[in-house]
This record gives C-alpha cells, structure tokens and sequence, in this order.
C-alpha cells in the first residue's frame, strides 16, 4: 500500500468542460468548498470565465503551480489537461461529467469526496505511464509528442488498406496491411485499442499494447510487450495519406520513409483516487460485465 498523502499542500487547479451540463454550477460549489477548508485555489481562464471570477491561467501554468488539479468532464477533458500541462505534470484528479470514464473516479453528484480526499489526504495515487512518440524525416526529428493513451498511424480520408512496416527493438515485427496501428499503455488500452479488438490491461502493468485496426491478415492479433521496448513504424513506399494521432489530437502527416518511433516515456502521470476506487469495479460498470449472459 502506498504511504497516506498529507493533502494537497499547495494551491489547487480547477479545469472543466465548459460546455459540459452543469459544468458551471459544480465549478462555483467545488470552489467554494476547498477555499473553504483553506486551499487557494487557481482557475483555468475559461473555467475562471465560466463562473465569472477574475485572474484565470492557463493549464500548463496550473501544472507548475498547483500540487493538485480537479479536472471536471470526461476521459477527453483529461486527455486535453495533460497535453496542454506539457512536462509540467502535477497529479490530477478527475470528476465525471459524463458517462463513460475510465479516468475519472468520482461523478459530479459525489464530487464532495474529491473535496474531502483533497482536503484531508485521505486518496492515493496511481501512476499512470506515459508514451514518447517521435516523427522522423530524413533524419530530422519533426515532432516529439507525450501520450497518455494511445498513438495511432492510420489512413486518412481515402477508405483503403495502408502497408506498414513494424519493428520492435529494431527487430522486423511484421508489415501490417490495415485501416491502422494502435500503440496503447495499459491506461489506453480501454480506449480506441479496446474498440479494435485488444485486451484490457491493469493501469500498472509494465506493457504496452500493439493493436492493428481492421488487419487485411486475420492472423495479425493484438501483441503485448514490454514497456521497456521501442516500437518503430514506417509507412511502405508508395503510401499516401497516412496520419499520426497522439491521443487523438494533432494529425500530422506521415510520408514515404519518415520514421514513427514510439516508447515509454521516463514521466508518469498521477491519478488521485479515493481509497474505494478499484479498476476491476469499473471495469464491471463500465463494460455491463453482469456475470449472466442477459
């Protein structure tokens, strides 16, 4: 068991979804409630705006600042703030807007025990790995991008089959002939990975998932590796309209002979979570796993 947290010692950040129903309301009440038991508290600018309160900053100044963020949406919401905090990550602790949430473990209608786990320290955290995905072309690093899920080489808007080439450790895996590929960490593998076919894995399994998207071969399977390996992709010469996600932002272009490297990140994420948070209950709620076979 990890060590009991003191509570967040610093200032705390609040982000939500502001077009999230309620989003407004639960914003006013959560701050309040931690000014309240003695925390300052820092608004992301368009939360601040949402509420009309003064001096909002951005996230990635919330990420150094703050020793705590309470991030009120969903799984996307969360996605965004650890983009948007950059190297600057501080735990984050995630209340459901919507319906479906792996990452978040409160939902707003129990949002007063995120208050009450922050202000006393009664959570733990739970480390979440984090991808590093470059792109390469003609030796030159074009992009260096953090993930939290998944990235993903896929076509673009043509509806055909795209040929890549995969190595892992710099030994030939395969050459994929797919609508995709699907490099997920265990957080991400209920995500897109999940939808294509791959397994769900534990938060703090040290894996990453390999998931091809509608392979051509029925053969090519999901493959589980080490997170210690490096996966390397490269479309097949004569391929067109190929794009890089990461975590489904950003679409940038894949050419002949660029280079898609792909491996774990020396950063972690910190997910707050009340004592009572287990994966496998999710899990169960989540998914509609009864038991019964109606």
């Amino acid at each position: 068991m990890p060590p009991p947290n003191q509570g967040a010692t610093g200032p705390v950040g609040l982000v939500a979804h502001a077009q999230k129903p309620n989003a407004a309301d639960l914003l006013r009440l959560l701050t309040g409630e931690l000014r309240a038991c003695g925390k300052t508290v820092l608004l992301e600018t368009e939360s601040a705006a949402l509420i009309g309160e003064p001096g909002g900053v951005s996230v990635a100044e919330l990420g150094e600042k703050c020793t705590m963020l309470l991030v009120l949406g969903g799984d996307g919401t969360i996605l965004r703030v650890v983009h948007e905090m950059g190297e600057n990550l501080c735990p984050v602790f995630g209340i459901n807007l919507g319906s479906l949430g792996f990452l978040t473990c409160v939902s707003s209608s129990h949002a007063h025990q995120a208050v009450d786990a922050v202000c006393s320290g009664k959570y733990r955290l739970s480390q979440r790995a984090l991808l590093v995905v470059t792109l390469e072309r003609e030796g030159k690093l074009l992009s260096r991008r953090i993930g939290l899920n998944e990235a993903v080489i896929s076509r673009g808007a043509l509806s055909r089959l795209i040929k890549l080439d995969t190595w892992v450790d710099g030994v030939n895996l395969t050459q994929y002939n797919a609508d995709g590929l699907i490099v997920a960490t265990p957080t991400g593998s209920t995500a897109y990975s999940l939808s294509a076919g791959g397994p769900v894995i534990a938060p703090d399994a040290g894996v990453l998932v390999v998931t091809p998207v509608c392979p051509h071969v029925l053969a090519n399977r999901s493959l589980v590796i080490a997170d210690r390996s490096t996966i390397t992709v490269s479309p097949v010469a004569g391929q067109s309209d190929v794009i890089l996600t990461v975590d489904g932002h950003g679409p940038m272009k894949v050419r002949d002979g660029d280079v898609v490297q792909i491996r774990k990140s020396s950063m972690e994420l910190s997910l707050a979570m009340v004592p009572e948070f287990s994966f496998c209950e999710v899990l169960r709620e989540k998914l509609k796993w009864s038991g019964s076979a109606v």
